[in-house]
């Protein structure tokens, strides 16, 4: 269910946000898996046993980080003469997004009933108005705003 969401929302953020990059792999699912590890890294940090957890937290993060700076440079740097446009980095930063705010809500509610929470439905809530919202506007913006999607290559 997590990457699901991730997958979802890192898709119709480029969507939203890069209209005429490409969005290629998974990205999102996987950072939103990696997230909310590394929420339930922090929240259970006491009750880990683990002495390299310290480790595993900034290996993570570094690995992720490194990612995200690639993908950003590869957008953004002067594509080559025989490659088309590059791809998308944001959905990563909205896979990671969904990870940290799922991971923190299941993780910080581990014992406890989801359904009796009001931060789980707002989470839920949040979520859901964000894929209507983005899927009115793939629906109508490219027309409103006038872009022409670009043909792939």
């Amino acid at each position: 269910l997590l990457y699901l969401a991730g997958v979802l929302a890192g898709s119709l953020t480029v969507s939203i946000t890069d209209m005429r990059a490409p969005l290629v792999g998974a990205s999102g699912g996987v950072y939103a898996l990696c997230s909310a590890h590394l929420a339930n890294v922090v929240m259970n940090w006491s009750g880990m046993r683990c002495p390299y957890k310290l480790l595993r937290m900034i290996l993570a993060l570094v690995c992720m980080s490194s990612e995200v700076g690639r993908a950003v440079w590869l957008r953004f740097s002067p594509p080559l003469p025989s490659s088309g446009p590059q791809p998308s980095f944001m959905a990563h930063l909205a896979g990671a997004v969904v990870g940290i705010s799922m991971g923190l809500i299941v993780v910080r509610s581990y014992e406890e009933n989801l359904h009796q929470q009001c931060a789980w439905w707002v989470m839920v809530f949040s979520y859901a108005v964000f894929v209507i919202f983005a899927i009115f506007w793939n629906i109508f913006a490219y027309d409103l705003l006038g872009v022409q999607i670009p043909t792939p290559p």
